[in-house]
């Protein structure tokens, strides 16, 4: 018939005697040697938690528990020099105004899930000048246009009305567009007229393509 060791796992030596502990986790009997303590992290440093466990009950410190300590923040420059970028943007060597080097041909096409298309043709019904710088181009269907929505159009009979422009949405199929020249009142369409959506670069601060006159 056997017996339950009442040392647990501790070893007895008559020669050698040692202390026993219990664990405060299993409830294993130890040597007290062989229990450590459990330690876990509080904020940004290790805490005694005051339990004596043995090797098997001993958790490692759980490092979600660990606070997140950020470094101190970086030295201030002594007298610093913002740099002026709007004054650099600005080359009174170059010409502001229009883009140049536009061409519609080389509008690309760009199909999105939230964007629009662009180089999308646009179906004219008819194009007005009312003798001013206003173009009024009417569609024979919705043009889906907004506000400052771009346009290239081309084969007008009036050159000054050809070019790159931004939109004013006026109804639902008939939007304008401003010109950098008053246009002499008269139809502008013609067999060869084409108008697609497209997207060019703008100047600093500019909401719409700038007209300027040659």
């Amino acid at each position: 018939m056997s017996y339950a060791s009442k040392a647990g796992r501790a070893r007895v030596s008559a020669k050698n005697p040692q202390a026993q502990g219990v664990c405060d986790r299993c409830g294993i009997w130890y040597n007290l040697v062989d229990l450590q303590w459990q330690f876990d992290w509080r904020g940004t440093a290790l805490q005694n938690l005051w339990l004596r466990v043995c090797g098997r009950c001993l958790d490692t410190p759980q490092e979600q528990l660990r606070a997140i300590q950020l470094p101190a923040d970086p030295v201030p420059v002594w007298q610093p020099r913002p740099e002026n970028f709007v004054a650099d943007e600005v080359d009174l060597n170059q010409p502001i105004g229009v883009p140049t080097g536009l061409d519609q041909n080389a509008v690309m096409p760009y199909n999105g899930a939230v964007q629009k298309a662009f180089g999308v043709a646009l179906p004219v019904l008819s194009v007005i000048a009312n003798g001013t710088t206003t173009i009024f181009v009417t569609c024979s269907a919705p043009h889906g246009l907004n506000n400052d929505d771009q346009i290239a159009v081309q084969g007008l009979s009036d050159r000054n009305a050809c070019g790159f422009f931004s939109v004013v949405m006026f109804t639902a199929v008939v939007f304008t567009y401003t010109t950098a020249k008053a246009v002499p009142a008269a139809s502008l369409l013609t067999p060869t007229t084409r108008m697609v959506t497209c997207l060019v670069g703008l100047p600093l601060g500019s909401t719409q393509i700038p007209q300027v006159t040659e």
